[in-house]
């Protein structure tokens, strides 16, 4: 923290306010005591420009493209690592060691199974729901049969519940998907490794020997890793409001799941990939160029810019490599789909539109490619991010509990509404 201070002047009064340092990126204004100083609030919606934690786990620098998880790179997690690595790595603080990775993957793996009971409440949703209502419901009902980790008093519950979340979201997203199209659901198998698991789960059958090809397994672990945390994001943020008040994890880790399902979050994939199909041919990219580029035209391109970034998305380039890798594993050289992205991706990184609006391909712009390629529906994408994010997400919601600072979230607002007035009798309204 440094000894610097940022001076308020309001109505000729001024005020110092410290100014405290990360050990990376920008500085902070600590205005905490703002309201009981001068009766003001200050105003940033969508909170642009507001700190609203202090973090050890990720950190994004969007004017130079650079996504770390507790320091380490993406590009050196993703190309040399695995999920169940990164997960270690978000929970604990450090890479692993050879055997407490062996003790982990071991702990996550035993905790596979849900509640055989909990198979029966699938049956009480319509075919056609979407496989994110299922998450949202089966997730928060997590807690009605694990109760011996629902104390977030206690350091070993805290643990308990966290892996048990690692470990049970593929099985439950896998059940969803299967209920989704029909199929009977597929129990884990402790001899596959967490991504094999999953893809066996979802498209093993009990009527023929089923082999989880090790590319496709790969990538999928590296679509996880890349999904696993990114920093105070409005899901992650709902996490911690929700852990804010003493709320159980698997309630928790459910309003996370729920704010991802918004289109503008994790649903931005499938909208991506929605674009694309639209899109249909490279010979009608100019037409989409020109309507995104027409004020009058509310026609968006998906998959371009970020809230955050500024630069060329770290993880779109991994995401990129990984596309290619599973289209060539899988004989698919003539995707429509692929090659408008590839057009739409040379016209992005060279038109003067898009580099001065800066509307560099994120991550959602090629895996929405990627997870069709596996076999997934679109309405399975958000689904597949939520398992991946969650280990972020149960990071960010221990980190908190454990902050001896924490105190339950309480936004403030500027109220525009009527002011203070007398109730009227019915009779007297007009």
């Amino acid at each position: 923290m440094g000894d610097t201070k940022a001076n308020l002047t309001i109505g000729g009064n001024t005020r110092d306010y410290k100014i405290m340092d990360g050990s990376i990126g920008p500085s902070v204004v600590d205005i905490s005591s703002l309201y009981k100083d001068t009766g003001m609030f200050t105003y940033d919606p969508g909170f642009t420009s507001t700190a609203s934690c202090e973090s050890k786990i990720t950190y994004i620098d969007g004017d130079e493209g650079t996504l770390l998880y507790r320091g380490y790179p993406i590009e050196q997690l993703a190309d040399h690592g695995d999920f169940l690595e990164s997960c270690y790595l978000l929970l604990y603080g450090e890479l692993p060691t050879r055997a407490q990775k062996d003790d982990f993957v071991n702990r996550v793996t035993r905790h596979t199974m849900i509640h055989e009971q909990m198979s029966r409440f699938f049956s009480g949703f319509r075919r056609d729901a979407h496989p994110m209502a299922v998450m949202v419901g089966v997730v928060g009902a997590l807690s009605a049969f694990y109760h011996d980790s629902t104390d977030i008093s206690d350091p070993q519950q805290r643990m308990i519940a966290s892996l048990r979340m690692i470990a049970k979201m593929p099985t439950i997203a896998a059940m969803a998907y299967k209920y989704h199209i029909g199929q009977p659901f597929v129990y884990p198998k402790n001899d596959l490794d967490y991504s094999a698991n999953f893809l066996h789960m979802c498209f093993a059958v009990p009527c023929e020997e089923y082999k989880v090809n090790p590319v496709l397994a790969r990538a999928m672990d590296r679509i996880f890793i890349l999904h696993a945390d990114h920093e105070q994001n409005a899901s992650t943020s709902t996490v911690r409001l929700a852990g804010s008040s003493g709320a159980n994890p698997f309630a928790c880790i459910a309003a996370g799941i729920a704010c991802l399902w918004g289109p503008a979050h994790g649903g931005a994939n499938e909208a991506a990939l929605n674009m694309l199909t639209e899109i249909g041919t490279v010979d009608r990219i100019p037409e989409f160029i020109a309507r995104a580029k027409d004020k009058n035209d509310p026609f968006r391109l998906m998959g371009f810019g970020h809230r955050v970034y500024k630069n060329y998305d770290p993880r779109a380039r991994i995401m990129q490599k990984t596309t290619h890798e599973v289209l060539g594993e899988l004989g698919i050289k003539d995707d429509p789909l692929l090659e408008v992205a590839m057009e739409l991706e040379r016209i992005a990184l060279h038109d003067e539109y898009f580099i001065e609006k800066k509307l560099y391909p994120n991550i959602d712009f090629y895996s929405g490619i990627t997870l069709r390629a596996l076999g997934f529906p679109t309405n399975m994408f958000t689904v597949l991010f939520a398992l991946a994010r969650t280990v972020g997400w149960i990071a960010q919601w221990k980190e908190m509990v454990e902050d001896p600072g924490q105190r339950i979230g309480r936004p403030r607002q500027l109220y525009t509404g009527a002011p203070k007035r007398d109730y009227v009798p019915i009779e007297q309204r007009r």
